[in-house]
């Protein structure tokens, strides 16, 4: 069963390649949707997929890529929505 997150990841997060690197995970997990810099520091991370693929996403997103540094991942369910890919926006 498909099912929607939508997270905010806090830290640095913004120039260290975390949207890009958010993108690889989700289409390896085969999961849709989009990673965005908000305006106030964070990223914000939309994720549908099955229930163990987004999952195994949020564990990745507490820690990111190697150039950031992640102090917290707030989630919450999100409106499931038909999505073809994983985009940066």
């Amino acid at each position: 069963m498909t099912i929607c997150m939508r997270f905010l990841i806090s830290g640095k997060v913004q120039g260290v390649f975390f949207r890009a690197s958010t993108r690889f995970e989700a289409e390896r997990l085969d999961i849709t949707g989009y990673a965005r810099n908000l305006s106030d520091g964070r990223v914000e991370v939309l994720a549908c997929g099955e229930k163990d693929a987004i999952d195994q996403l949020q564990a990745w997103l507490t820690k990111g890529p190697p150039q950031a540094s992640v102090s917290g991942v707030s989630c919450e369910p999100a409106p499931r929505q038909e999505l073809k890919d994983f985009t940066i926006n």
